[in-house]
C-alpha cells in the first residue's frame, strides 16, 4: 500500500507538465500565505494582538478561518476569497431573474467571459463596501468586529494609528480592496496555469493553515480528553461527508433506437444522477456571507439598540448564542432548496431529454417527466439539507456544551474534503492519460 502511492507520486514527479503545474500552485499559495501576514498601513497591530481573543467564534470566527487568520491580522488580504464567493453566488442567482445574464450563462465559452467579467466588477464592489464597514469599526474601537476580547462599543482603544480622517480611510480601503483583487487573480492563476479549481485551493490552503492553531486551542481549553473525543469526531465526520458526497440518486433514461442516413443512433441506457447535497456548500458560505452584513451596518447605524443586538447575538465574541444557531440553521435550509432549484432546471431537463429521444421508464416525456423530476429532487434535498445543517452546526454545539473553541469544524470539513477529492480527481486524470496508475485506482 504504502509502496503504490510512493509509485504514484514518482509518476507525477516524471510528468513535466504536472509537475509544473502543482509547483506553481505551491508558489501562489506561498504568496498567497505571505500576503495573509502583511498588516495594513495605519492600522495598529500591536494593538490588534494584544486584544486578540482565541475563543470567538460565529460570523467572524468563520471569516476568519475562511480567510486563513487574514482577518485577525488586519493583513492587507484581509477579506480574503469571501467578497468573490458572494459575487459569484449572487451573480448565478441573478441569472434566474435578469434574461441578460441568463442568455450569457447558456452562450458558452464567450458568456461565461461575459459572465465571469462582471463577477469581477460586483467582487470589488462588495470589497469597497465591506472594507468601508471595517474601517469605520477600527476607528470606533468596535472590538466585537475583529474577535476582539474587550467591549469597545461604550467608546476605547482607537485600532487606527494617529489622527483618523478620510486619506487614512481611503488608503486602508484600497489597500484591501487591491488584495481582494489581487487573491482572486491568485485564484485564476492556478485554475488556468496550475492543478485547477483555483478558489476552492485558495480556501483550502487558508482553512488547513488555520488547523495546528485550533487544535492547539482545543487542547489547551479542553484537556487531552476533549481533544481526543474531538478528534474521533471530526474524523467521523469525514467519513459521513464522503459518503453523502458520494451519494447519488441515479434516474435511468433510455433512448430509442433511430436511423439517420445508414447509420442507426440511439438504443443506449443511461442515467440522470442526483446527489443527495445537490447545493454543496454554497447554502453554508451565503448564509454567512448575509449574517456578516448586520455586523458591517453596527459599526454606522447610531441605534444603539441594533448595535447591542449585533455584538450579543450575531458577532459571537465569546460564545456562540442560540439565537445565531436559529438564523443560520433556517438560512442553511433555504438557501439548500434555493440553490438546487436553481441549480437544476427539471422542465429543462425534461425537454433535453424529449429532443434527444429519450424517456425514463414508466415516466410519460414532457410535462410528465418534468413532474417526476421535481418530484425526486424534493425528496432528497431534504435530507441533503439536513444534513449540510447538522455538520455546520456541530461546532456551535460543542462550543456550547464545552464552552472550548472549535471554528475548523462541520463547514470547513465539507469543504476541504471536497477540494482534496476533486483534486486528486484532476491529478488522477492527467496521470491516466498519460498511462500512468492515479491516485484513485
Amino acid at each position: 500500500m504504502a509502496d503504490g502511492g510512493v509509485s504514484r507520486l514518482k509518476n507525477i514527479v516524471k510528468v513535466p507538465d504536472l509537475r509544473g503545474k502543482i509547483l506553481f500552485t505551491i508558489l501562489v499559495i506561498g504568496l498567497y500565505r505571505l500576503g495573509s501576514h502583511l498588516p495594513a498601513p495605519f492600522v495598529d497591530y500591536n494593538a490588534i494582538q494584544a486584544g486578540r481573543s482565541s475563543s470567538a467564534s460565529g460570523v467572524i470566527g468563520f471569516l476568519d478561518l475562511f480567510s486563513g487568520g487574514a482577518l485577525t491580522n488586519v493583513s492587507v488580504f484581509f477579506l480574503g476569497i469571501m467578497p468573490y464567493i458572494t459575487a459569484s453566488i449572487i451573480m448565478q442567482l441573478l441569472g434566474v431573474v435578469i434574461p441578460k445574464l441568463e442568455q450569457w450563462q447558456n452562450e458558452g465559452p464567450a458568456g461565461q467571459k461575459k459572465v465571469t467579467q462582471w463577477t469581477r466588477y460586483v467582487t470589488v464592489a462588495l470589497a469597497v463596501v465591506q472594507s468601508t464597514g471595517f474601517v469605520f469599526a477600527l476607528n470606533s474601537g468596535n472590538a466585537s468586529a475583529f474577535q476582539l476580547d474587550n467591549n469597545q462599543l461604550a467608546g476605547g482603544t482607537k485600532y487606527i494609528l494617529g489622527d483618523f480622517n478620510a486619506w487614512k480611510a481611503l488608503l486602508i480601503v484600497l489597500t484591501w480592496t487591491a488584495g481582494t483583487a489581487i487573491v482572486m487573480w491568485f485564484g485564476e492563476l492556478i485554475t488556468q496555469r496550475g492543478i485547477g479549481n483555483g478558489m476552492s485551493i485558495l480556501i483550502f490552503a487558508s482553512v488547513i493553515s488555520r488547523l495546528p492553531y485550533q487544535m492547539a486551542a482545543v487542547r489547551a481549553d479542553g484537556g487531552n480528553l476533549k481533544f481526543l473525543a474531538i478528534l474521533l469526531l471530526l474524523v467521523g465526520m469525514i467519513v459521513a461527508i464522503v459518503i453523502v458526497e458520494s451519494g447519488q440518486r441515479r434516474i435511468p433514461v433510455q433512448f430509442a433506437k433511430r436511423v439517420v442516413g445508414r447509420r442507426m443512433y440511439g438504443g443506449q441506457n443511461t442515467y440522470i444522477p442526483l446527489k443527495v447535497n445537490q447545493s454543496g456548500v454554497i447554502p453554508v458560505i451565503f448564509a454567512s456571507s448575509i449574517l456578516q452584513f448586520p455586523v458591517l451596518l453596527a459599526n454606522v447605524v447610531p441605534w444603539q439598540g441594533f448595535k447591542n443586538f449585533v455584538v450579543e447575538e450575531l458577532a459571537g465574541t465569546s460564545e456562540t448564542t442560540w439565537t445565531y444557531i436559529i438564523i443560520y440553521s433556517l438560512m442553511i435550509l433555504f438557501f439548500s432548496y434555493f440553490y438546487t432549484a436553481i441549480a437544476f432546471n427539471p422542465e429543462q431537463q425534461a425537454d433535453v431529454i424529449r429532443k434527444q429521444g429519450g424517456f425514463i421508464p414508466g415516466i410519460r416525456p414532457g410535462p410528465p417527466t418534468s413532474a417526476y423530476l421535481a418530484k425526486v429532487l424534493n425528496r432528497i434535498t431534504f435530507p441533503g439539507a439536513m444534513f449540510l445543517m447538522i455538520v455546520a452546526l456541530i461546532p456551535f454545539l460543542v462550543i456550547k456544551a464545552w464552552n472550548i473553541p472549535l471554528q475548523f469544524g462541520g463547514t470547513t470539513l465539507l469543504i476541504t474534503v471536497g477540494v482534496a477529492l476533486e483534486t486528486m480527481r484532476q491529478i488522477d486524470s492527467q496521470l491516466m492519460m498519460r498511462n500512468y496508475e492515479g491516485f484513485l485506482r
